[in-house]
């Protein structure tokens, strides 16, 4: 176990959305955006991977009830 809490899709939704307006922003010093930058990849990924998997479960239930 990591001792992380486990975040849910909104949740890292609203991360990336702070993120990313972080980065729009442009205020912030280089290497704070640069790490920003990470973050939203990361998020973005975590995000892209958890409706993949939703998407998964989705079909799975639609083809039983077909």
């Amino acid at each position: 176990m990591t001792g992380h809490p486990v975040e849910t899709f909104e949740d890292v939704l609203t991360s990336l959305e702070k993120t990313i307006a972080e980065l729009a922003s442009g205020t912030a010093p280089l290497e704070q955006l640069v790490a920003a930058h990470q973050r939203a990849v990361r998020l973005l990924a975590e995000a892209q991977s958890d409706l993949d998997k939703l998407k998964a479960r989705a079909d799975e239930i639609a083809q039983k009830l077909t």
